[in-house]
């Protein structure tokens, strides 16, 4: 394309050539931890650009990852060389597990002292932050910094979406280059036609199909299309194993449950149905080894995914790599069912949990469902509370849940401040909740200064039950004897009040269950309109 500029108009620096086009692109928020290598950058920064400090890279990284999910836009975050990235690396990987567009900067020490390896250096770069990014760059030219911007933004969303670096020397923001224009690029993968045909005409002949969805479905904005392919064909949905995003209402009547992490559990969930749909996940996700078939022996399986790889390497069945909204528009057009099929039995409701002394987690959730608003979001980081929360905390559908894809503990926290963020930006109703374990809050505890700085929507809500709980009831597993606890689990004496205070952030801590509905509601009332801490202590 030509340069918009002519040879009688004064050539821009690279500064001014990367923030103009930083603007054209939509990236005005600025996710960052600065560094002295950064500084550079920093100079003039556009009065309508926002820099989001975080107090800690992976904060930062999480923090972004939670806005650019929630706007389904590439997010701009800036790190500090080597020991920066060092630090982000663990949500650098959940981000790319998510399928996150982001677009990872990070400062590199002058070009003109890189051979003497000088203090703050970044030695190979590009190498640091893989195998977790799409694609790594450190312009061989100051004046091809801007050209590499545009470039990781087309790589960073092109599906499947995740992560992308670049590395800019420090003395490359005044060195003269040309305008970059930004370039439009088709992101969207179409299905193939007779591929797609024939996964329609398989679901039409089932005789009992199962629809799994994974965090792709929401991904892509395809949740209420789902319900409306499943109400076809009366299919049974069930969400895939450990999916970060909630693909359908779990309060639908024809929502079946959740599949385990297990091989011979999910073949077991599955035994009853001879068509198998998976939508925008893998097929599947195992947690612990396994043996035996993956799928029951009479079923068929499709899975529709927006990633070759996983494509590649699915054990077995077929697929078609596809945008999950664009593959199911297709599915919805082809034949309706050929064979006559009741409805899935409806799940039965769980019986009420009681309260306890210390409370249940189930009791605790239980009035969190009961309390909050339709249009809140939950992001949760509570894996030990994982399963209770599946039962007694059921999510609304579209944009309602988000977690980690990577099982890294520090995600959820920084995603919450992201996502209401991107929500407040995006002028949409509710509150964010973030349902965090005691354990997990502690690798982001950094979270609750930049959610009291931007007075957020926002409410934490630690489920304190005083040890790592995944790993004490997951430790039989792996050979323990029931009672017996793995070294260094348990969680004694932290005080979330006081930890809130010291970020800015108003708490209370509920012991009692008869105060608990009360201290909840009074938290995510619209009368609280910025970010606040609930401690709930459970057994």
């Amino acid at each position: 394309m030509p340069s918009s500029h002519t040879s009688s108009t004064p050539r821009p620096t690279v500064r001014d050539a990367f923030l103009r086009l930083m603007r054209e692109l939509g990236l005005d928020t600025v996710f960052g931890n600065p560094g002295s290598t950064e500084l550079p950058m920093f100079r003039d920064f556009p009065e309508d650009f926002r820099y989001i400090l975080g107090l800690q890279e992976s904060v930062v990284v999480g923090m972004a990852d939670g806005y650019a999910q929630a706007t389904r836009r590439a997010a701009m975050v800036n790190l500090h060389s080597a020991a920066g990235v060092g630090h982000a690396m663990g949500n650098i990987f959940t981000a790319f597990r998510n399928q996150t567009p982001l677009i990872v900067t990070a400062g590199q020490q002058s070009r003109a002292i890189l051979p003497f390896d000088p203090f703050l250096a970044a030695t190979q770069a590009t190498e640091l932050p893989k195998p977790y990014v799409k694609w790594a760059c450190e312009p061989a030219r100051a004046e091809d910094v801007p050209l590499a911007l545009l470039r990781a933004w087309h790589m960073a969303m092109q599906p499947p979406c995740g992560p992308v670096f670049l590395s800019i020397p420090a003395d490359d923001w005044d060195r003269p280059c040309d305008w970059v224009d930004p370039r439009q690029v088709s992101h969207a993968i179409a299905p193939e036609p007779h591929a797609i045909a024939r996964v329609a005409q398989a679901l039409a002949q089932s005789r009992a199909p199962a629809i799994v969805v994974g965090a792709g479905v929401d991904r892509d904005g395809a949740v209420e299309r789902v319900v409306q392919l499943a109400e076809r064909h009366h299919a049974a949905v069930y969400a895939a194993p450990m999916s970060a995003r909630c693909g359908f209402p779990e309060q639908h009547r024809l929502f079946q449950g959740f599949l385990p992490a297990m091989r011979e559990r999910i073949v077991e969930a599955l035994s009853g149905h001879d068509l198998l749909l998976v939508l925008g996940a893998p097929a599947f996700s195992y947690h612990v080894e396994g043996q035996g078939p993956h799928i029951p022996p009479q079923a068929q399986l499709w899975q529709v995914v927006d990633d070759p790889q996983i494509a590649a390497w699915t054990p077995t069945g077929d697929a078609v790599v596809a945008s999950i909204d664009l593959a199911v528009d297709s599915l919805l057009q082809g034949p309706a069912a050929q064979v006559d099929r009741a409805a899935p039995p409806e799940r039965q409701p769980v019986p009420p949990a009681e309260a306890g002394s210390p409370m249940s987690v189930a009791f605790a959730l239980q009035t969190l469902d009961a309390v909050r608003g339709a249009d809140d979001v939950v992001v949760e980081e509570a894996p030990g509370s994982r399963g209770v929360m599946q039962r007694y905390l059921p999510m609304h559908g579209a944009e309602t849940f988000y977690t980690m894809a990577s099982g890294g503990l520090g995600h959820g926290m920084p995603a919450a401040v992201g996502v209401a963020l991107a929500r407040q930006r995006l002028g949409k109703p509710g509150r964010v909740i973030a349902l965090i374990g005691d354990g997990s809050s502690l690798y982001a505890i950094q979270a609750l200064y930049s959610a009291s700085q931007l007075g957020l929507p926002l409410t934490f809500v630690i489920l304190n039950n005083g040890r790592y709980a995944a790993l004490q009831d997951f430790a039989p597993v792996f050979g323990y004897a029931p009672g017996d606890k793995p070294a260094g689990t348990d969680l004694p004496g932290l005080d979330f009040i006081a930890l809130a205070k010291g970020h800015g952030l108003p708490g209370v801590r509920i012991e009692s269950a008869a105060d608990l509905r009360s201290a909840l509601s009074q938290a995510l009332s619209q009368a609280h309109p910025s970010a606040n801490l609930v401690e709930i202590v459970v057994a």
